[in-house]
């Protein structure tokens, strides 16, 4: 987690270390990497990192880094044309919340946007899920879904929701041009007054017995849906632009 934090250029304000580190030459290699950069490191004695740690068995290396979400405005500024937002909607699982965000990187959505109500994206568990991905994806937190859907609108987003029946199949749905993917809660799914405002909802076809797909499940097959839809040149984005 700390080498991407110090690949994205994260800023990190500190970093400790217990005496096991010394002996794991991954760990060593980034604290070094760390100092090298100016960023200053703290050995610890032993047993001190274990109290202060959220884990049981901790690694031999924490820092401590600064926030680094982006208001809404500067997000879709920033945003490349053809890549596709996501937005939760009361998602509460940091691991789902986590594992999405680690989708969005891999499939190279231009951010994610964490309205009220949502996860923690700093919350330890979220952070461990997201694989280093927090410090790669655009992030902005604590925002009204019915300001953010406005603002989308206005930024000609097409605006999809996600539900897990009688929506449009996503397999033939038109998702072309800006889209921003919308993600509800576990285990109720989108707010009616939510979808109602939507442009679409689509459904991820079920042969199974199974009620429903995780929604990090749900996400990572929609968002390479749509990757796969920009390499071919069949749907958002430009067939000659390479994925991020």
């Amino acid at each position: 987690m700390l080498e991407a934090a110090l690949a994205a250029g994260a800023p990190i304000e500190s970093v400790y270390f217990s005496p096991d580190a010394e002996d794991a030459a991954s760990a060593s290699a980034v604290i070094d990497a760390a100092s090298a950069r100016g960023i200053r490191t703290f050995p610890l004695h032993r047993g001190v990192l274990e109290q202060i740690a959220d884990t049981v068995t901790p690694q031999p290396v924490v820092a401590v880094i600064g926030r680094i979400d982006v208001p809404l405005d500067e997000l879709l500024a920033a945003a490349p044309a053809g890549t596709p937002l996501v937005v939760c909607v009361d998602v509460r699982d940091p691991g789902n919340l986590g594992a999405i965000t680690r989708s969005a990187d891999a499939a190279g959505a231009a951010g994610v946007i964490c309205c009220d109500g949502s996860a923690d994206p700093y919350n330890p568990k979220t952070v461990r899920a997201s694989a280093g991905s927090l410090f790669n994806v655009p992030l902005t937190l604590d925002v009204d879904v019915d300001s953010v859907l406005t603002v989308l609108s206005a930024a000609g987003y097409l605006r999809v929701g996600t539900v897990a029946r009688a929506g449009i199949d996503y397999g033939v749905a038109e998702l072309a041009g800006r889209v921003a993917l919308v993600f509800g809660n576990e285990a109720h799914g989108l707010p009616a007054a939510v979808a109602a405002r939507l442009d679409t909802v689509v459904t991820i076809p079920m042969s199974g017995g199974a009620e429903s797909l995780n929604v990090a499940m749900a996400a990572t097959v929609l968002l390479f849906d749509l990757a796969r839809q920009r390499r071919a040149g069949t749907g958002p984005g430009d067939a000659t632009e390479p994925l991020r």
